[in-house]
């Protein structure tokens, strides 16, 4: 009796720790997809962790707060610390929150390519906002009034930052993939 041998398992990409940020509606979700097609990871969605943790009902009034942003940290960490490399997709608004991040790079010793993701199309973000459905069960999609008067701070460190109003969500992957690529070698 012959037993089949089985292929050689293929090595997974090298850990690193990709954040995706900005504004809602820019974009961050699609390129994340387009991103994923590409490039395997383990992918941490704020919205998701966010609603859970709202649906969950432990929260008090439904307050997320830092939670969602937490859980993601402690996750990314594991991931990587298991070698896989992680895609974080969030606002990640505040230089406390990329700040986070880098620390959890700094902490599993792994490179981090940080990614502001803008719509310099006002008009075209607004249509963006307005008209886009959720993929989260239960989630609330901001407003274009709650994008506007979002609490986001301009970014102090090196990052790279990719407009949607200009490129197409797999151009945009590719183009973030290009600045990958040194990084995880």
């Amino acid at each position: 009796m012959s037993a089949a041998i089985a292929p050689a398992p293929t090595l997974a990409p090298a850990p690193i720790l990709v954040v995706l940020g900005g504004l809602p509606g820019v974009g961050k979700s699609t390129v994340a997809r387009a991103l994923l097609a590409r490039w395997p990871a383990v992918y941490m969605r704020i919205d998701t962790i966010e609603q859970t943790l709202r649906d969950s009902g432990v929260l008090f009034a439904g307050e997320v707060g830092a939670a969602g942003y937490r859980v993601a940290y402690a996750l990314a960490r594991t991931q990587l610390a298991l070698g896989m490399p992680v895609l974080a997709d969030c606002v990640n608004p505040l230089p406390v929150t990329r700040d986070a991040w880098r620390a959890v790079a700094r902490e599993a010793q792994v490179p981090v390519l940080e990614v502001e993701l803008i719509c310099s199309d006002v008009a075209e973000h607004q249509r963006r906002v307005e008209t886009r459905a959720t993929d989260v069960p239960g989630l609330v999609a901001p407003t274009w009034q709650a994008v506007l008067q979002h609490d986001y701070s301009g970014w102090e460190q090196e990052w790279l930052v990719v407009d949607t109003a200009n490129s197409s969500a797999a151009e945009a992957a590719q183009h973030i993939l290009s600045m990958l690529r040194p990084l995880s070698a």
